[in-house]
């Protein structure tokens, strides 16, 4: 069979890649296409070809997998946020494994690393602490909608169709997040469809309402509510925090972030607490943290714990250790293992990060935690402090190579590697290997029914 591009065909789904999307391969070449599973027949159009891979878009399903199962989410199919519903929580945590245990295999070269079985999570559903929805003056149909003429393309808040920037599906129940944040999204729906204001339009830029941003803490039972505009209109938004605050007790803190940025992130201007304070609490262990708007903070709190709980293993430390942490955040990994070491430094690019890790030490009463705020590879040559176990955390993009030269100097006798995807990894692995024996990998599930996974990585040097 020749794959040509533009073309549909019926394909046989034998796989699940890297990266959640089903895996074809008529004669021996890989295609690669979304919202399917291994034992899938479907028929699919060729949207992208290249020599050794190709790209299909699902038109339908000829023959279901005897693996898939109903989502419990009805918007699992064409929403972004899970797509792994249809496939047994057990079946997922299988992939997740293999997709780490194939990274390290063929983008690190890394053939005999031990990679252990995934830590489950103990919810599959309402384990999200925080969820961001976009408005939108014209929501995306759903196909059950479309069929119904009387369904209007009106105003729409909730979570982008795949691929799109522009396109919303309007959400009336999200499945991981706990259920009375859907509550307070259908309140915060029909103050904005009573309003006399407009959503706000990617294309046109014009527009007030931008995106509800939800917060809950596991510890505390309590929610933070963001509203973000792209003007300032207390008037409005205070009515909207009036009603909110009046109907749920446990909304303690309701913020307004004003942004008139193009892109569409919530990322505010300007920010005005309209009810409560400027921040929820949350716990991690017996450590308590202030969180703010804005604050990065894991967004699966339990499974936090279990992580953390891992590096502090994979750390073993005794008391007598200085360690670094990389990219520290708001300090949560240095906070955690303040009592177990004697001096601890995170380094932090983000400012807002490095202040609410300062708070944060303060308000557990830490005093062994230092946060240094610029980029890596500039401040860390100018610590005099030798690590003898070093943490690194970074983003999904992993290790820049500056970075990475500097670790090989400092050269710390232990590295604990914590990351969120698996092929950067795998990467930063080898560039480690000549100088660390990798022990071992302990992938972590913080997001089930989706294909991201958490990854700790033991390294002691050679």
């Amino acid at each position: 069979m020749t794959i040509k591009k533009r073309k549909a065909y019926e394909l046989e789904i034998t796989d699940l890649a890297f990266g959640g999307r089903g895996l074809a391969k008529p004669d021996g070449l890989p295609v690669f296409i979304d919202r399917c599973i291994p034992g899938d027949v479907v028929f699919a159009k060729i949207t992208k070809k290249k020599k050794s891979w190709a790209e299909g878009k699902l038109i339908k399903i000829i023959k279901e997998s005897p693996l898939r199962n109903q989502g419990k989410c009805q918007y699992c199919n064409f929403c972004g946020g899970c797509k792994w519903q249809q496939i047994e929580y057990d079946l997922q945590l299988e992939y997740k494994k293999r997709h780490v245990t194939e990274s390290m295999e063929h983008i690190g070269g890394l053939k005999d690393v031990r990679v252990n079985d995934v830590i489950p999570s103990d919810r599959i559903y309402e384990y999200r602490n925080k969820m961001e929805f976009s408005c939108s003056s014209k929501r995306w149909l759903l196909p059950w909608e479309l069929e119904n003429e009387e369904i209007k393309k009106g105003f729409g808040i909730g979570l982008h169709v795949p691929g799109t920037f522009d396109k919303v599906i309007d959400i009336k129940q999200c499945e991981i997040m706990p259920n009375l944040g859907n509550q307070i999204l259908d309140d915060v729906r029909n103050f904005i469809k009573e309003s006399d204001l407009s959503a706000y339009h990617l294309r046109t830029h014009e527009g007030f309402w931008r995106f509800l941003m939800l917060r809950h803490s596991v510890a505390f039972d309590t929610w933070m509510v963001n509203i973000i505009t792209k003007e300032k209109n207390i008037d409005v938004v205070q009515n909207l925090a009036d009603l909110l605050a009046q109907k749920y007790p446990g909304i303690k803190s309701i913020l307004n972030n004003i942004t008139d940025s193009k892109s569409g992130v919530s990322i505010d201007k300007e920010e005005i607490t309209l009810y409560g304070e400027d921040h929820i609490k949350e716990k991690l262990g017996k450590f308590e943290f202030k969180i703010s708007a804005n604050s990065f903070f894991q967004t699966n709190t339990r499974s936090c714990e279990k992580l953390y709980s891992k590096v502090s293993e994979y750390a073993a430390l005794t008391g007598d250790e200085i360690v670094i942490d990389l990219y520290s955040g708001t300090g949560t990994i240095p906070i955690w293992l303040s009592g177990q070491a004697k001096m601890l430094y995170g380094i932090e690019i983000v400012k807002s990060a490095v202040i609410d890790a300062k708070k944060n030490a303060h308000l557990n009463g830490i005093e062994n935690c230092e946060f240094l705020e610029g980029d890596i590879k500039d401040v860390l040559p100018r610590l005099k402090q030798k690590p003898d176990v070093m943490i690194i955390d970074p983003p999904r993009v992993g290790m820049h190579k500056d970075v990475v030269k500097q670790v090989l100097s400092i050269c710390p006798e232990k590295i604990v590697y914590v990351s969120c995807n698996p092929a950067t990894l795998a990467r930063d692995l080898e560039m480690l290997g000549p100088k660390y024996e990798i022990k071992e990998v302990q992938p972590i599930d913080m997001f089930p029914h989706t294909y991201h996974i958490e990854s700790i990585a033991l390294l002691l040097k050679k």
